[in-house]
């Protein structure tokens, strides 16, 4: 019966506006989402039968949602550093909440991460952002990584602390020519043991000819307190031979080294460098005023007392860098980028999270700003690709085409009691 098939047919359409002004309402509701994807209805024609010019046979309509993941939000700042957006194609790899990188995978455009109460960069689901640990240059320490089960979620409090044990000092100094024989200048040296305790050496330069001086230098000694020995010197000592210009020609034995044991604090032997054979960088000049002194231009010893965790940085490439407050800073982490061959065939989880599906085929692991994965951009979010006024027009369409076909359903419903009046 015609009639019959009217209302069928409406139905349909009714059923279809339906899901349409639902996609439209979780639209709405997730304008501000960070990383989500608008959802559009897409409505194809159902034919129940053949039809010629003589039988009609009404069919009706069919509505299917799609997703264009792949499409990329506008990217804003955040006052959060860890906070992350993904500028380009790719997904971020999470691990579902409170398992601490062992349970199930999943992918998402939301970087909205934060430090948890263990140290995790988590969203607020809970979902906690999965890496790979690398050394100090940035090098995976177990070899290039493929595969999701390889990684990590990322602890930023891995790493509580940092010291950095000394290796050269650099010394420009200036000793009195006009010193006599067996006469001595001194100055003390700081540096530090690996873990980060200060120590402290004199070294003793001694006029032993024209042009001749012999460098030694002493135990390590603290710092605050001359008298307490922390560790004990080598005892080597150097001879200096400069030419009449007063630069210094030769060393021996070269390189001039400083080295120390047994310390105190329990920390590695120490073996430093000291660089005085640049050009220029250790001297003899005339004494100024009758003062026989060695006259200091510059010392500099590189390492660092231990300093505590500080905060993270992420570059563009996904390098995670902790930063101490004795200012050293230490790669920790690389961020990977996953991606699809088709990535708007994923499956929709609550929380703005995907799986893979058939369709959307396997992940392919990639630095950030390889091929199709994105740069990873820090201290920003990706906004929803939602478009309220865009909305706004789909939901009046979708309310105007609703109360159409409840129209069609009233008037087949007044058309079939006519038809039963006048039959009685």
């Amino acid at each position: 019966m015609s009639l019959g098939n009217a209302i069928n047919t409406a139905v349909s359409a009714l059923n279809a506006q339906s899901q349409a002004i639902s996609m439209i309402s979780d639209n709405i509701s997730n304008s501000s989402t960070v990383g989500y994807k608008a959802t559009t209805a897409s409505f194809s024609s159902l034919v129940t039968q053949n039809y010629n010019s003589s039988s009609y046979a009404s069919g009706g309509v069919a509505v299917t949602d799609s997703r264009n993941v792949g499409l990329q939000g506008l990217i804003e700042s955040s006052t959060i550093s860890t906070n992350l957006a993904l500028d380009g194609g790719g997904f971020f790899v999470v691990s579902e909440p409170g398992n601490n990188g062992s349970a199930d995978i999943a992918y998402t455009r939301n970087g909205e991460f934060s430090a948890d109460k263990d140290g995790y960069l988590s969203t607020s689901a809970g979902y906690q952002l999965m890496g790979y640990r690398v050394d100090s240059e940035g090098n995976p320490v177990n070899g290039d990584v493929f595969n999701v089960d390889d990684l990590t979620a990322i602890d930023v409090d891995i790493v509580s602390g940092l010291a950095q044990a000394s290796s050269t000092v650099t010394l420009s100094a200036g000793l009195p020519a006009d010193a006599a024989n067996g006469a001595s200048v001194s100055l003390d040296v700081e540096f530090f043991d690996s873990l980060g305790v200060a120590h402290s050496t004199t070294l003793t330069y001694t006029k032993t000819g024209t042009n001749e001086w012999e460098m030694s230098f002493g135990n390590a000694v603290n710092p605050d307190d001359s008298t307490a020995i922390t560790g004990t010197g080598s005892g080597a000592t150097y001879d200096l031979v400069f030419d009449s210009s007063g630069k210094l020609s030769s060393v021996s034995p070269s390189p001039v080294e400083l080295s120390f044991t047994a310390l105190t604090s329990g920390a590695a032997d120490i073996n430093l460098t000291l660089d005085i054979q640049e050009s220029g960088s250790l001297t003899q000049y005339a004494a100024q005023d009758g003062e026989i002194d060695l006259e200091l231009y510059s010392l500099d010893t590189d390492g660092a007392r231990y300093g505590r965790y500080t905060n993270v940085e992420i570059d563009d490439d996904g390098l995670v860098t902790a930063n101490f407050d004795n200012g050293l800073s230490m790669a920790i982490y690389k961020i990977p980028v996953a991606t699809f061959a088709n990535p708007n065939a994923l499956q929709a989880l609550s929380n703005n999270v995907f799986l893979p599906t058939v369709d959307s085929g396997n992940y392919i692991l990639k630095d950030a700003g390889e091929g199709q994965a994105g740069l990873i951009r820090s201290s920003s979010v990706e906004s929803s690709t939602v478009d309220i006024a865009d909305e706004f027009s789909r939901m009046i369409i979708a309310q105007q085409a609703y109360s159409a076909a409840s129209k069609v359903v009233t008037t087949a419903d007044e058309m079939i009691d006519t038809l039963m009046q006048a039959i009685r």
